[in-house]
């Protein structure tokens, strides 16, 4: 089947399409620094105490950040007895295999799930998963941060003052995105996502949501230690 392509014009045209389009880039750029500008300006709030589980027993929340000042958790979902946890949490997680230049900034970023914490630790090796986990199975924690038990994914940020621990931002659904590379990536392409919601011209591919998105077991496949 052949499918659809731009059309083809001349470099002045396609130079000219593509100043357009710039002049867009740079203003949703500048729009994006003055949101973050906007998120170093929001309050916090003060969390009660919270005990975690470590690969090496229970912690306190003020240690998960390891003598930082600042911490990203990701709530990665999970369901219970499955062989194969969420693939886009999967997915999203097997991104992060760099994280030493947060170092610079004192902060950290690490998973927490409703996982037991040994079960947890055991789907992050057969994925490949590079980031440290931790369980909030026992705890409210994960509930009172947006991703508690049958729910789904977050992100939340903390800043910590010795034992006093404060949530800054919390974010979920597609709100993630920007801490990703994959799907600017693939935005990218001529063809984008290719999923069915997106606005694509005539005869571009499409189709439903997730479908293209990789598999657990794929990740497995190609990062984990099976």
């Amino acid at each position: 089947m052949t499918m659809s392509r731009p059309p083809v014009v001349p470099h002045d045209e396609w130079r000219s399409a593509l100043a357009d389009l710039r002049a867009r880039e740079k203003a949703a750029t500048r729009e994006l620094d003055a949101i973050a500008a906007q998120r170093r300006r929001l309050p916090m709030v003060k969390l009660p105490e919270y005990t975690l589980e470590a690969a090496d027993g229970p912690v306190r929340l003020a240690e998960l950040f390891a003598g930082k000042s600042q911490l990203i958790t990701y709530h990665h979902m999970w369901n219970p007895g499955a062989e194969w946890q969420c693939p886009g949490c999967t997915g999203f997680t097997s991104q992060f295999t760099r994280l030493e230049f947060l170092e610079n900034y004192d902060a950290r970023f690490v998973i927490v799930t409703q996982g037991p914490i040994q079960e947890a630790l055991a789907y992050a090796d057969k994925v490949g998963n590079r980031m440290t986990w931790y369980s909030t199975a026992g705890s409210e924690f994960g509930a009172d941060m947006g991703a508690g038990p049958g729910e789904g994914f977050a992100v939340n940020v903390f800043l910590r003052d010795g034992d006093d621990v404060y949530r800054t931002w919390h974010t979920d659904g597609r709100g993630t995105e920007q801490l990703s590379h994959t799907f600017p990536l693939i935005d990218l392409l001529p063809y984008g996502r290719q999923e069915e919601w997106q606005d694509s011209p005539a005869g571009w591919p499409q189709r439903p949501t997730y479908s293209g998105w990789t598999g657990s077991e794929e990740i497995a496949a190609a990062y984990g230690q099976a």
